[in-house]
């Protein structure tokens, strides 16, 4: 029988969504492993939507598992969350799927949010949830330079070095800017993306927010490929792993 469960994690305490050699802070796959294992009484392999980077959350991220036995969705919702109560991990969902179904290569879009907050004052109920800049942002020149990245275009200005696709070439479909109080939420939909891609657009749209370049110059540093080009890597606790659509 196989499982479809939705997660929701705070990524600041761990390692990452993936497990890692040597690291002091677990994995959400660890965790997450252990939580079935402890439920079940069987070792399994879980697969995930995408693997999310140390410090970034998660509001739907999908897993996948095989069990030989079957439990009702509420039962497996229950059983989870009691074995993951010491974490800031938890299961919102569950259903049962055909084995077909994989939560990583059926995936039709993956829905990012980035959370800027624009004030003066330090942050403190959203420290270690958003990107504090005190400096006021021209929402405006985000929003016209992001409109250059949508679409089917060669992202190697805003890979990372590390980055282990195969190919540089993602298709955008949609990117929102808005601005609620002091707080700007960046949206960016496409059905992959490369490593800290989201990221370094968010860091670089940062730089047209500053006037430190136009709005039209995100066309040039895209079409440059040169990741030298682009903006800071924009820090991990402001990024969620917002949904995946199937």
């Amino acid at each position: 029988m196989r499982y479809k469960i939705t997660i929701e994690y705070d990524g600041t305490n761990y390692c990452g969504y993936q497990k890692q050699p040597d690291q002091k802070n677990r994995s959400i796959e660890e965790n997450l492993e252990n939580a079935i294992f402890s439920f079940s009484k069987e070792e399994v392999k879980i697969f995930a939507s995408g693997r999310t980077d140390a410090g970034v959350h998660a509001l739907g991220q999908v897993v996948h598992f095989d069990l030989s036995k079957e439990f009702d969705n509420y039962r497996v919702i229950f059983a989870l969350n009691h074995y993951l109560l010491k974490e800031d991990i938890a299961v919102v969902d569950c259903q049962k799927v055909s084995q077909e179904f994989h939560s990583r290569f059926c995936a039709k879009m993956r829905h990012y949010r980035y959370i800027i907050i624009n004030r003066t004052g330090s942050l403190t109920l959203q420290k270690n949830r958003a990107w504090h800049l005190r400096k006021i942002l021209d929402i405006e020149k985000m929003q016209q330079a992001s409109q250059f990245l949508i679409g089917k275009h060669d992202f190697s200005s805003f890979r990372d070095a590390e980055c282990q696709s195969k190919t540089p070439i993602r298709s955008i479909e949609n990117i929102s800017i808005q601005k609620v109080g002091n707080e700007l939420i960046i949206e960016v939909s496409a059905r992959s993306f490369l490593h800290h891609m989201v990221r370094n657009i968010v860091g670089t749209l940062v730089w047209a927010g500053y006037n430190k370049i136009k709005p039209q110059d995100m066309k040039e540093i895209l079409e440059s490929k040169d990741r030298a080009k682009s903006g800071p890597n924009a820090p991990a606790c402001g990024l969620y792993l917002l949904k995946i659509d199937y």
